[in-house]
């Protein structure tokens, strides 16, 4: 029996789960976006309802991109910034340890990824002198109030991305058009993105939209689920390159 990442069609329990979490329910028909229309099954009272079918074979399309980005070896970035969905969009990325930017996209963070790396290390270097106890020695009590602040704001700013050495391979954002500024960053880095995206989106900005409710907890907690399992499959199947040996 083949995986679900191999098959173009969603079998009816993934169907049944993607229902179970509210992914249907889209946005009024005025928010609607012309790109979803192929997408829509119908309306209820005003509101869009998503034909969960299609959007199966979206996310069987994006979990064999998750899959083959891990097989590359290669990082999954993950972005949410709005309030409803942070706490999923986390959970999600470290239950895989993967990077992820939750609290606030900064400006530049792909584009001028050397200078930020450069923060990135300066929270590091802090971090590591907190624990050692070189900031008690070295520092007065208000000087240590100063960078005790200076570390609280480098925190919240990058400590999900704290450990990702290099551009990932693959973003998957939550709400592209709340994250937009992600969404440029990764498309002028050449990184492709996979958009939970909900019924008032431009699919076109997005190279591997997976339309649903972008907002319930539980429909973004079941697809980020199926995104991180595909992760980890894959993950299981990547082949380290052999060390470049080289005799005199």
């Amino acid at each position: 029996m083949q995986s679900d990442t191999q098959n173009t069609t969603p079998s009816s329990s993934l169907i049944e789960k993607l229902f179970k979490a509210g992914a249907h329910f889209g946005f009024t028909r005025a928010r609607r976006h012309p790109t979803v229309t192929p997408f829509i099954f119908g309306n209820k009272q005003g509101t869009d309802i998503i034909d969960l079918e299609k959007t199966g074979e979206l996310l069987l399309k994006a979990k064999s991109v998750v899959s083959d980005t891990a097989k590359a070896g290669k990082a999954v970035l993950f972005v949410g910034t709005k309030e409803e969905v942070i706490t999923v969009v986390r959970d999600a990325a470290v239950k895989i340890e993967m990077p992820f930017v939750v609290n606030r996209w900064i400006g530049g963070m792909l584009t001028n990824w050397s200078e930020i790396r450069k923060r990135i290390n300066r929270l590091t270097d802090l971090l590591a002198q907190g624990a050692s106890g070189e900031l008690e020695r070295k520092y007065t009590k208000k000087e240590r109030v100063i960078i005790g602040r200076e570390i609280e704001k480098l925190t919240f700013n990058f400590a999900g991305i704290k450990d990702m050495e290099r551009i990932p391979g693959l973003m998957v954002i939550v709400d592209p058009r709340h994250d937009t500024i992600a969404l440029r960053e990764a498309r002028d880095m050449n990184i492709p993105v996979i958009g939970i995206v909900s019924s008032d989106t431009n699919l076109k900005e997005i190279q591997y939209p997976i339309v649903a409710n972008d907002t319930l907890q539980s429909s973004v907690r079941t697809i980020l689920e199926e995104l991180t399992d595909a992760y980890t499959k894959g993950k299981s199947e990547y082949v380290a390159p052999k060390a470049d040996v080289r005799t005199r």
